[in-house]
């Protein structure tokens, strides 16, 4: 099931303002969240339009958690951060994600909740296609 005004469902421009598809994973796409003040952010959306993890059986719900666990681990093996937050948030999307915030203890907001999208730090094309590959580089 998809819903056409989701950015997670159709790709393209809606998905373009915030992020650049990274590859499919077993029931999810891992995306690169442009806005980089946390170097490797990341989000793994789920690959139908639900809302809620209960709206999911169980063994899609561990084949999502085998995703954000999976993402995870490349994240934390491409950029070492002394921490990765994971953030399930919707209110207004609707559509099941999880983002993959890493933290590092010499940089921005380390010791507090990370701001949804602080507009800080955007790249260059380039810049994007380094970090997209040095994450697909580690995924096992």
């Amino acid at each position: 099931m998809k819903d056409n005004n989701c950015g997670y469902c159709v790709g393209g421009e809606p998905l373009a303002k915030f992020g650049i598809k990274i590859c499919d994973l077993e029931v999810s796409q891992l995306i690169l969240f442009k806005e980089q003040s946390h170097p490797g952010r990341c989000i793994v959306a789920y690959k139908d339009h639900v809302s809620e993890i209960v709206d999911i059986s169980d063994e899609e719900r561990n084949a999502f958690f085998g995703d954000v666990n999976r993402a995870a681990k490349a994240i934390h093996k491409a950029f070492n951060p002394d921490k990765v937050n994971y953030g399930a948030y919707g209110d207004t999307g609707c559509h099941l994600h999880m983002h993959l915030v890493p933290k590092y203890k010499d940089q921005y907001e380390w010791g507090g909740v990370f701001e949804m999208n602080p507009q800080k730090v955007f790249l260059s094309d380039e810049e994007y296609e380094e970090i997209i590959e040095k994450i697909k580089g580690c995924l096992e």
